[in-house]
Parts: structure tokens; sequence; C-alpha cells
């Protein structure tokens, strides 16, 4: 299992997004206010640097010490004025800085994009500002930074609170760092969350359990909890190829995944998604524009994207390589790779795929929006017969047996 990022309480406005002056300009120039995108608008950012490559990441990271940040800066602009060119006017509702490690950021590289953002668009006043960061002593120590440049969430790459452990995961900081920048976030940012990874070689239900009621002693009100997986071209997946390791069997996964619920349930937080744990008004905003598939620029390296323009439905994908991608956005103002219409028949999958994994699933009405047809009556009382999916009026959602067979549920309704 595995996913995305974090939550809580009431953000702080985005520096000069709440400008009168700035904001009639961009509704003069919009020819009126921006209007609201269905399932959100959302701005991801990604940053491909890292100062080690995790065994188990297949993320698009590169090992690389030595950045011009103002070139990269100036280039996260100049693909941004780009975007905006596709999107015309929107309300933003979420900004992320994922990677890689974006708090390898310099604040001014951080507070340029956000500028640069609220010129272009208009953002909403309790925008969710999320940045990644590892908790290493010196990364930590630009939290204050960040927040004073307008990041009002931070989401903690710690993965583990055993040092034993984290050496196994090629994780440079150690579990007393973490808890210190935990600490640290916690007096900094209104909004905080970290990620643990379990399921790992040899971990038992009751060392899960002891873990992940540490963690809920530090956590704020929303956790990222994902089962080790082995990914193509890892190191780790050359690792297990060899038999270095062994990850639990199914069995043992499954119950590792329902401890991880009740554990998570006991502490108030539930699982509003497959690997998300939150408590009521604490899920990650950014991320639920992608499972409630709303609308979303990637810039950088690898990005992703997914827009609604007079053309249609686009999905946007970047230049992983970090120099082929900043020579094109120099020569062309954008680093894209393939730009590509979404069909109708597309769009209703994706938004399957990814709406079943909220606890508040899907509208049905919305799918046949998309697609100008209805979901197979059959198979959806079928599912519902089983007890894979629950069904309250328009929307259906898997129930805690549909997650275990999430991708069985949606061969089944889509085929």
């Amino acid at each position: 299992m595995k996913d995305s990022f974090i939550e809580t309480p009431p953000p702080a406005p985005l520096r000069g997004s709440t400008s009168p002056s700035l904001a009639r300009r961009r509704e003069e120039e919009d020819g009126g206010e921006a209007k609201r995108t269905e399932g959100g608008f959302g701005i991801y950012v990604h940053w491909p640097f890292c100062l080690s490559k995790c065994p188990y990441c297949d993320f698009n990271s590169h090992v690389v010490t030595n950045v011009d940040q103002r070139q990269w800066a100036d280039a996260f602009v100049r693909e941004l004025t780009y975007m905006r060119a596709l999107t015309g006017p929107r309300l933003v509702n979420s900004i992320f800085f994922g990677g890689g490690t974006p708090s390898l950021m310099d604040v001014a590289t951080v507070e340029a994009v956000l500028e640069a953002i609220a010129r272009l668009w208009h953002v909403e006043a309790d925008v969710e500002i999320s940045l990644e960061a590892n908790p290493t002593s010196v990364e930590a120590t630009r939290f204050r930074g960040y927040r004073a440049a307008g990041v009002n969430r931070l989401s903690l790459g710690v993965q583990s609170l055993d040092d034993k452990e984290l050496k196994f995961l090629g994780r440079l900081h150690t579990a007393d760092e973490a808890l210190k920048a935990i600490g640290l976030a916690r007096d900094i940012f209104p909004r905080l969350s970290f990620d643990l990874i379990y399921a790992r070689p040899g971990q038992t239900p009751d060392a899960w359990a002891r873990e992940l009621r540490m963690a809920l002693t530090h956590a704020v009100d929303h956790l990222s909890l994902y089962q080790l997986t082995i990914e193509e071209g890892t190191a780790f997946a050359r690792l297990y190829e060899k038999g270095s390791f062994k990850l639990p069997d199914e069995d043992e996964a499954v119950a590792l995944y329902e401890l991880t619920g009740e554990i998570c349930g006991e502490a108030e937080l539930s699982a509003y998604e497959v690997s998300n744990y939150a408590k009521p008004q604490a899920e990650c905003q950014h991320n639920l524009v992608y499972w409630r598939y709303g609308d979303y620029v990637g810039v950088g390296p690898g990005a992703h994207g997914r827009l609604t323009t007079a053309e249609g439905r686009i999905a946007t994908a970047a230049m992983k390589a970090p120099g082929a991608w900043l020579a094109s956005v120099e020569a062309n103002n954008h680093g894209l790779e393939t730009r590509e219409i979404v069909s109708a028949s597309e769009q209703g999958d994706e938004m399957m795929l990814m709406g079943l994994r909220l606890d508040e699933g899907v509208s049905l009405a919305r799918y046949e929006r998309l697609t100008a047809h209805a979901l197979d009556e059959s198979r959806v009382k079928s599912l519902v017969g089983q007890g894979l999916l629950a069904r309250h009026g328009d929307r259906i959602a898997a129930t805690p047996e549909g997650r275990l067979v999430l991708n069985g549920v949606l061969g089944r309704l889509l085929a």
C-alpha cells in the first residue's frame, strides 16, 4: 500500500494572496472572479534532488548537492507562467512542494514560487501550503524560514522510530533526530504530519503496535502509514530478488493493516484513505484534490498534471531528467514531455481508481457526466451484496473488506 501525504487545523494565508489591489488586478485581467473547480484545484512543485537515494524509493529523485537555486527558482516561475496560460483563471485550494527532498530548497526559492502563484492565480485565503521535509538537524533549521515564506503544513519523512530500521531503510536521520524535528515542527507550523513505513522484514504485530502507539503520542492529527512495497528498479528490488530479505506474507500484511486501523481508531484518527489517517477536518487537502479527481498543475522534473482546458481534459508529464527539464524550460518556457487528451472513458476509470481509495467514495452521477454512460448496475449490486462496496444514495464506497482487494473490485466494476 503506497500513496501520498499529511495534514491538520486552520492554515495561515499565502503571503500576498489577500492583497486587495492584487486581487482586483487579477479579476480585471481575468474578466471576473475565478470559479471553483470540481474536486478542487492544486499546484504541485517537484524538487528532484536528495542527499541520498533511499533503497525503497522509485520517485524521480537524484543525488545532487550543488544546485543553482536562483536558476531553479526562475525555471519554476517560467513553467508556472506557461501553465497559467493553459488553465486560465482558477481558485487555488492547495500547493504542495514534493520530491526528492524539498527541504533542501532555499527559503528564497520557496518564496519565489509562492509569490509567482499568487500573481498568476486567485489563491484561497485558507490555502493549504505543504512542504515535504526530512528530519535531519540541518534541514530543521530551515523550518522557520519556510513558515515565514507561507508554508503552513509540513510533511516529515520519518519512516520509522527505530534506529536499526532507519538504517535498513537507508535513512540519514536517527529516531532521536526525528522526534526533535517533530517537536520543532509542532511549534512552528499550524499543520503537521509525518509518514511511517510498516510491514518491514521480520516486523511483528506487537513491535508495530508499540512503534505506532509511540508515533501517535507525537502526532498532531494526521499520519500517512504505508506498507513497504518492492518497486521495480530500486535497490530493494535487486536485494529482494537475491533473497536478501523477506516481506510479510499476504495474511501477515492484512493483519498489520487491520491492526493499524484499530490503533489509529483508538486515537480518533480514521482511515479517510487507504494509507492516510486523520481526525475530522484534518485531511490532507492537496491529496484530496487527486483523490476527488480535481485539477492540478504539475511543475518540475517528472511532475504530472490533470487539467480541464478549452481542448478538453489533458494529462501533462514533464521530462524526468533535471538537466533536460531545465534546458527545455529555458528554451521553451516549459519542460513538458507529453500533453495528451484524456478520453471520456479514461476519465471515468481514473476517477474510480482514485475515488474508491477514499472512505467518502465517488459520485455515480459525476461518473456518468464524465463518461456519458452509467456504471453497470448489476456489477454494483453484486459488489454491494458481497460486502465489498457500500452504497449511500448517489455515492459508492469501498468497505473495509473491499479496500483489502481494491484492485479486484475496480477490475470487476470497470470491466
